[in-house]
């Protein structure tokens, strides 16, 4: 009690500061704040995350759509599950000693393919899905997205991109 009466005494004597209820109403006022904000930021990250793979998986239908016209429309995609695509990229070409347009995949770029660019995080998978059409499966490590729950897919059959 006497450190208050104190405090108050120096007040009187015309010394300047802070009370300890102001300093108070100033952190219950930045604690609000906080917990307002922080749930608004954790949700941007998110929605980052999710436009991040959205725009790869976009950018690889592209790709794919370019060798593919360059092929008469013909595009195989090898192996019964196709081929994933990671950070920074892959190349895509088409195998000419085949006749129905295989697909070679590489981390670099050996004969001047196509590139594939995925962003820091981000896994494309690339799969057949009917004769000269493919799907396309998008996730994001920081949004818990695998191969068998994608967060996003695209068919080229329909041209449908839809987010899980």
């Amino acid at each position: 009690m006497t450190s208050v009466r104190h405090a108050l005494n120096r007040r009187k004597n015309g010394e300047k500061g802070f009370t300890l209820v102001e300093l108070l109403v100033v952190v219950i006022i930045i604690g609000i704040l906080a917990a307002v904000a922080v749930p608004i930021y954790l949700n941007q990250r998110k929605s980052a995350w999710r436009s991040s793979v959205e725009s790869d998986v976009k950018n690889a239908s592209l790709v794919l759509e370019t060798v593919a016209e360059d092929n008469n429309g013909e595009i195989v995609i090898p192996g019964t599950k196709g081929f994933q695509c990671t950070y920074p990229g892959c190349y895509i070409s088409v195998n000419k000693a085949t006749p129905t347009g295989t697909l070679n995949v590489y981390k670099d770029d050996r004969d001047n393919g196509q590139k594939i660019v995925v962003s820091k995080d981000n896994t494309l998978q690339i799969m057949q899905d009917g004769k000269n059409e493919y799907k396309i499966l998008g996730w994001n490590s920081s949004l818990g997205g695998t191969v068998d729950k994608p967060n996003v897919t695209y068919r080229s059959s329909d041209g449908t991109l839809s987010t899980n």
